[in-house]
């Protein structure tokens, strides 16, 4: 992923819609790693694993994407990116999604705000196991939660969430 800022990024996204669940692990270029742990209820952790045992919270009503978050979205036809023929939607304004027009897997996003992401693998049904959806016992530590500075989030968390805020037009 290039961010907005130009820095790079891996994100290992994992969803588990069924369960109302997201998990972001992102290892940004000569970085620290963060993770970001989003539930459906709108709760949201996003922390570090090493020594300084950094971690904040979140509440958005939004909650995770939902599957059909395309709804409402512009078709744009078909474009070939990163060797494969896509079908592309533009939604809002804000973003631009390709799927592989064989697979119907994701290949690319991008964002108004100039952030994009390359889908490097995509594999439906792995699924991460129970014990690695639970954010560490520190984020739940209030006397840390104060000592601790707020964790700079990824830009594609916010706007994923305000393209998942754009209403639905109805069809009567």
């Amino acid at each position: 992923m290039n961010s907005s800022k130009g820095l790079l990024q891996i994100d290992d996204l994992w969803y588990d819609f069924p369960n109302g669940r997201n998990f972001n692990i992102i290892q940004n270029q000569l970085g620290r790693k963060l993770y970001s742990l989003e539930w459906n209820n709108g709760t949201s952790y996003y922390y570090t694993l090493d020594s300084d045992k950094v971690c904040s919270s979140k509440h958005d009503p939004v909650g995770i994407l939902r599957p059909n978050w395309l709804d409402g979205a512009n078709y744009l036809g078909q474009q070939n990116k990163d060797g494969f023929l896509c079908n592309v939607w533009e939604k809002a304004d804000i973003v631009w999604y390709y799927e592989d027009v064989i697979t119907k897997r994701p290949v690319y996003w991008s964002f108004d705000t100039g952030t994009i992401a390359h889908f490097m693998t995509f594999e439906v049904g792995r699924i991460l196991e129970d014990p690695n959806w639970q954010a560490p016992v520190y984020c739940f530590e209030e006397a840390n939660q104060q000592k601790k500075p707020a964790l700079e989030l990824p830009a594609t968390l916010n706007m994923m969430r305000q393209v998942q805020s754009i209403p639905i037009p109805m069809v009567l």
